[in-house]
């Protein structure tokens, strides 16, 4: 019985120093703000206010990773965003639509969960939208659509020819967007982590649908 003691401890401590050197090196937790609705509107239904999650930082973010990056705009701020354009890039959005190189991104289907609700940033509303999976980079990821009487969304164009070292981001949420439209192209090296993981929503581990989500 001693010897399994012993065996306990050893395993908790070698297990306490690998999770340490992981988030040294590799991993880091991050809370999504629940007091700045602007941010977090714009990656849902991806994520949602208050949702915690695991960062990857051993290696470089990919086209269509969703990926936290420096704000270019303000320093010491960060801004989160998808990767859907690299160098050299011509990438056009209108509305809920995206084309990269002149080639129109489509949706693949509706997501499991069909609609979800989010806040306004501008009233505070609960505001029901439709989702659908979106193929970038040959993996599905969840995009917010625009909802039929969102006509002044629908109109607005954006086109920008990217440089050498420059990324688009694109929010998944393309009714309430924070990314490249507001504030440019963003320096790729200032993007060194991505959302790997939601280990829970703000509803705590008793929200099943919120919790060890892997996310794409």
């Amino acid at each position: 019985m001693r010897a399994f003691g012993k065996f306990l401890l050893w395993a908790a401590v070698v297990i306490g120093v690998v999770v340490g050197l992981a988030r040294l090196t590799a991993l880091r937790w991050w809370q999504l703000p629940e007091d700045d609705p602007i941010l977090t509107t714009s990656v849902s239904p991806t994520l949602f206010p208050g949702d915690w999650v695991i960062l990857w930082r051993l290696t470089k973010p990919n086209y269509g990773d969703l990926v936290v990056c420096d704000d270019p705009k303000n320093e010491g701020e960060l801004v989160i965003g998808r990767i859907v354009g690299e160098a050299n890039d011509q990438v056009k959005v209108q509305g809920q639509d995206l084309w990269v190189n002149q080639s129109l991104v489509r949706s693949e289907r509706a997501c499991t969960q069909r609609t979800f609700k989010t806040e306004d940033p501008n009233t505070g509303k609960e505001v029901e939208q439709h989702c659908a999976e979106v193929d970038l980079g040959g993996q599905l990821h969840m995009r917010g659509n625009i909802s039929e009487h969102r006509s002044q969304s629908s109109t607005l164009v954006t086109e920008m020819k990217l440089g050498e070292g420059q990324v688009f981001l694109l929010s998944d949420n393309r009714l309430y967007p924070f990314d490249s439209r507001r504030y440019g192209a963003v320096e790729r090296a200032t993007c060194r982590e991505s959302v790997l993981l939601r280990l829970v929503s703000r509803e705590g581990w008793g929200d099943v649908n919120g919790r060890l989500t892997w996310i794409r």
